[in-house]
């Protein structure tokens, strides 16, 4: 059932995530739409999509990223049906990992635009990429060309990172070459906190020193003990209220919750990751 409060919330969010929009605009009147990453809870989204989609909206949640795209759909569902079901649970459907080469761009990002997506990013590198410092290089070659067909149709791509890209080849980052070697107006990055200290390297030197190139952030903690399980926002390490002081200055655009495993209930544990951003 579509209360009042959803029905306004749902309306004043879908316009307000069109493209239309300035992005100042968006990050200012929003103060960073706060979204979870669908497969941060993956067993309930499989045992119950539509459910899943309406507690979300309950808790607060603005937008959802979606990591379930296949052979036209999204979870199952043409991008217009997927769209639609998220909409009427009371989110924005703004994200979309998806598995984007140079040779299938054109058809995933129109499909993702279709399911009303504003962003469409590569949730890893292959391992063909991922042999030296070259393979890199080749990868930051296939972003810009991935990135200039999202772009020519409508669609934002981006990267984003785990922990392999921050071991040193040579001497060197292989992340650096990807930040370095892409087109900023066609590759963004999105950061994933967790990942990146966990790799060895803080958030906040990569915000400074590459600015404007970090749209989307995955908001991920680490615990405090050698296991470096991921844990609840705000329950761990990381240092999330700074981050937030260098939010202007990375670009960031919009958050998403993640989260490997759970020793909390998931709905308690997303809700407490939820509250917490919120105090933010």
């Amino acid at each position: 059932m579509i209360t009042r409060r959803t029905f306004i919330k749902t309306t004043a969010l879908a316009g307000f995530a069109t493209a239309l929009l300035p992005k100042s605009v968006f990050a200012a009147e929003m103060h960073y739409p706060i979204g979870i990453q669908l497969y941060t809870i993956r067993d309930l989204v499989a045992r119950d999509l539509l459910g899943t989609l309406q507690i979300l909206a309950k808790i607060g949640y603005d937008t959802i990223e979606a990591a379930g795209y296949g052979n036209g759909q999204f979870y199952g569902h043409a991008p217009e049906a997927f769209k639609k079901m998220v909409q009427e649970a009371g989110l924005i459907p703004m994200s979309t990992h998806s598995g984007v080469t140079v040779e299938n761009a054109a058809q995933v990002a129109e499909d993702s635009i279709r399911a009303g997506m504003r962003y469409l990013v590569l949730p890893s590198l292959g391992s063909e990429y991922r042999k030296d410092l070259d393979g890199y290089k080749r990868a930051a070659d296939d972003f810009n060309q991935i990135g200039e067909t999202c772009k020519s149709i409508g669609i934002s791509f981006g990267y984003h990172n785990h922990a392999f890209e921050f071991e040193r080849m040579d001497g060197v980052v292989p992340y650096d070459i990807l930040l370095k070697d892409t087109d900023p107006e066609l590759v963004f990055m999105q950061v994933d906190t967790y990942w990146m200290v966990y790799g060895g390297y803080d958030p906040l030197d990569y915000f400074i020193n590459y600015p404007g190139r970090f749209r989307l952030w995955h908001v991920k903690d680490m615990v405090e003990d050698d296991s470096r399980d991921s844990t609840e926002i705000g329950s761990g390490k990381l240092d999330f209220p700074v981050y937030f002081e260098k939010a202007k200055i990375s670009g960031l655009e919009a958050i998403f919750v993640e989260q490997e495993s759970f020793k909390l209930d998931p709905v308690e544990s997303i809700t407490k990751s939820y509250q917490y951003l919120k105090t933010l």
